[in-house]
């Protein structure tokens, strides 16, 4: 995610160093934020310790699933259902690549792909990734009012084929850039705000406060921390969209 998870190996560390210094987020926060503790993963954690992870409090997971219409996370399996196994409230997520195809036409991979939802009280609302281009064009080559369409067009669809509107994650510099700090999917996305430090500054327009804060890209558990903001229970109720 915001260290650029897509990519993979030694360009991935490559790219990740770079960027990250070019943005500025590479500070974490010297202490974990208030908040119910988590964490995201993709193929680069590998097959993930998940009884270690909640043994040291991680309470939820979000899973990489899909980028564009061509990759699977390789580790899908043991990452998504291994974290749901040993008890945290957990959910996938699908990168976005504007540049490939449709909005609707990821949606629609990332929901065929590990990316639906059911209202079991343990599973979360599918999160779309859309941030800075590992490949490219920070804006994947596409105007604000283009990309706000884009955006559109997966969470529509992803809300048709689920029942639920996707997480959106991002992070406030890249959002203001490529969509023109637009404010129209705050009523009813959730944010998951990235953000390397020890606030979370000032959010996308719109959003009055945030769901989720990717904190840090290492600590505790394996791949990203996170945090949820409020308790278990209120995580429940929008894993089960309501009272379960």
């Amino acid at each position: 995610m915001n260290r650029l998870r897509a990519v993979t190996g030694a360009l991935l560390a490559a790219v990740t160093t770079v960027a990250a210094a070019t943005l500025g987020v590479v500070t974490p926060a010297t202490a974990a934020p208030a908040g119910l503790p988590g964490m995201d993963v993709s193929s680069y954690q590998g097959n993930v310790n998940w009884s270690a992870a909640w043994n040291n409090g991680a309470r939820f997971a979000y899973v990489k699933a899909t980028e564009g219409t061509y990759y699977t996370n390789p580790y899908f399996a043991q990452q998504y259902n291994g974290s749901y196994t040993v008890g945290m409230i957990r959910g996938s997520y699908h990168f976005a690549r504007p540049d490939t195809t449709t909005g609707a036409t990821q949606a629609n991979y990332f929901v065929d792909h590990g990316g639906g939802w059911s209202k079991d009280g343990r599973t979360l609302p599918g999160a779309l990734d859309i941030e800075y281009n590992p490949y490219g064009a920070t804006c994947y080559g596409l105007s604000q009012s283009a990309m706000r369409n884009w955006i559109a067009s997966f969470v529509n669809q992803y809300y048709a084929r689920t029942g639920r509107w996707a997480t959106i994650y991002t992070t406030t510099d890249w959002w203001t850039t490529c969509t023109g700090n637009y404010s129209g999917f705050a009523a009813t996305s959730p944010l998951w705000l990235a953000r390397y430090a020890g606030t979370v500054g000032t959010l996308p327009a719109g959003w009055a406060t945030y769901s989720f804060w990717q904190w840090a890209s290492s600590g505790t558990f394996p791949g990203d921390q996170n945090v949820w903001n409020g308790t278990l229970d209120r995580l429940r109720v929008l894993a089960c969209n309501g009272p379960c």
